[in-house]
C-alpha cells in the first residue's frame, strides 16, 4: 500500500472574507490545531475488609477548546494593476485600478472591522491606511481559514483543512535590521475540520473567479528592515530636547486584541466553541540602538535615558514614535504612534554598550483608538 506524506513547504493558505477569497503567502513555521476540554473523575477512599481499594478514573469530555493558528506573513505593498479584475487585482479594483494595496490587507481588514464589509481599510492612488475607528467593539471580523497541503494549481491531491469562523488576535511586526519586515499573525476559531481534497474557491486556481493572489508573485515589493528609521519626538516640556536621534539595531510593535473564546458548559453533551469577544486593545513594543554619546544636540540616546530616568514628576512619557519601515522610497509601511509612553531604557551590556526601550501605544482619551497609525505606501509590479 503507498504512502501519501505531507510536506509543511508544499503549502497554501487561503482565507474567505466578503465572499472572496485571499491567498496569504507564508513562511516556514505556520501551525493549527484544536484540542479538547476533559474533566476527569476519581476515587480516594480506604481499603475494604480484605484490604482492596477502587483505585481507577473516569474522563470525560467537556467541549471543544477553540482552534488556534499562526504564521509569519511578510509586509507586501503594491500598487495594483490599473483595470486589474478578481483574479489578478484587488476585487475594489475591477474598473479602479493604481490604487495601494498589500498582500495581506485581507487579515488587517479582519483585524480591526467587525462587520466584514471591507471598512477596516482605506485604500487609494496615494497610500493604504488600515482604520482603527471602528475598531472598538465587543466583536472582530471573522473568515473561514484554509490550510491546503499538498497544493496545486489543479486542485488534485491535496488535503485542505478549514478553521470556520476564525479571529486574529495580535499581529507582531519585528524589525529584524538584517533581514526582511515580517509580521507574525496568531488567532483562534470555530471547529477545525477535514475538507478532504476540494479547492474552496469556485474553479482551478488560474481561472478562479472569486481569487484575489495579486502581488505575490513579485519581487519587487519586499521590505528591507535595515533602511528602517525612527522618529521620536516628546510631547512635553518637561525634558531638555524636543526630539532624538534614535538609530535602531532592532525593535517590535506589536498590536492584541485580548480576545477571550466563549463556550457553554452543558452536561451530557461535547459542547461546541460558540463564539469570541474581545479584550483590551494593547499596542506594546521595544526598540534597541547603541548608547551614544551626548552631542551638542542634545539629542542623543543617553539624553534619553537621563530624561526619562531622571525625571520623577512626569506621571507619563508622552511621546510621538514614528517607524518608517523600509526608509523613505516606497515599499515602506509607517507605523506612528502619537501617544507612545516609553519605560526607563535597560543597559545592555555587551561588545558595544546598548539599550533597549520598551514603549506603550496609548490613545488620546481612554475611549479613544487612536494608539496606532498604519500606512503602507506599494511600488508598482
Amino acid at each position: 500500500m503507498a504512502d501519501n506524506l505531507y510536506f509543511s513547504r508544499n503549502t497554501k493558505v487561503f482565507i474567505n472574507r466578503n465572499s472572496l477569497f485571499y491567498e496569504i503567502p507564508i513562511l516556514d513555521g505556520y501551525s493549527f490545531s484544536q484540542g479538547q476540554n476533559t474533566s476527569e473523575i476519581s476515587l480516594s477512599e480506604a481499603s475494604d475488609s480484605d484490604g482492596a481499594s477502587r483505585r481507577g478514573r473516569q474522563v470525560f469530555n467537556d467541549s471543544y477548546a477553540p482552534s488556534e493558528w499562526s504564521f509569519t506573513t511578510y509586509m507586501r505593498p503594491f500598487i495594483a494593476a490599473s483595470g486589474g479584475t478578481v483574479g489578478t487585482a484587488g476585487a475594489t479594483d475591477s474598473t479602479v485600478g493604481a490604487i495601494h494595496h498589500a498582500v495581506e490587507e485581507a487579515l488587517w481588514d479582519a483585524f480591526v472591522d467587525a462587520d466584514n464589509d471591507g471598512g477596516g481599510i482605506t485604500a487609494d492612488a496615494t497610500n493604504l491606511d488600515v482604520n482603527f475607528s471602528e475598531s472598538n467593539k465587543t466583536t472582530i471580523g471573522t473568515f473561514d481559514l484554509y490550510f491546503i497541503l499538498n497544493w496545486s494549481a489543479a486542485g488534485t491531491d491535496q488535503k485542505v483543512y478549514k478553521i470556520a469562523g476564525a479571529v486574529a488576535n495580535e499581529a507582531s511586526m519585528d524589525f529584524d535590521i538584517n533581514g526582511i519586515a515580517t509580521i507574525a499573525w496568531s488567532g483562534m476559531g470555530g471547529q477545525l475540520t477535514d475538507e478532504g481534497n476540494t479547492l474552496p474557491y469556485d474553479a482551478a486556481y488560474a481561472s478562479a473567479t472569486d481569487l484575489i493572489y495579486e502581488g505575490i508573485s513579485s519581487t519587487t515589493n519586499y521590505i528591507r528592515n535595515k533602511l528602517t528609521t525612527l522618529t521620536l519626538a516628546e510631547n512635553m516640556t518637561e525634558y531638555s530636547t524636543a526630539t532624538y536621534d534614535i538609530v535602531l539595531t532592532g525593535g517590535n510593535v506589536t498590536i492584541s486584541n485580548n480576545i477571550d473564546f466563549l463556550t457553554p458548559e452543558t452536561i451530557g453533551t461535547v459542547n461546541q466553541p460558540l463564539g469570541h469577544v474581545t479584550g483590551t486593545r494593547s499596542v506594546t513594543g521595544n526598540f534597541t540602538a547603541y548608547l551614544n554619546y551626548e552631542d551638542s544636540a542634545g539629542d542623543s540616546v543617553s539624553q534619553l535615558f537621563v530624561d526619562i530616568a531622571e525625571n520623577p514628576t512626569v506621571i507619563t512619557n508622552d511621546f510621538t514614535a514614528t517607524f518608517t519601515i523600509g526608509g523613505a522610497t516606497a515599499p515602506k509601511v509607517i507605523i506612528a504612534l502619537a501617544q507612545a509612553h516609553l519605560e526607563i531604557p535597560t543597559l545592555n551590556v555587551a561588545d558595544v554598550i546598548g539599550v533597549e526601550v520598551n514603549f506603550h501605544g496609548l490613545p488620546s482619551t481612554i475611549s479613544g483608538t487612536d494608539e496606532v497609525t498604519i500606512q503602507y505606501v506599494g511600488i508598482a509590479l
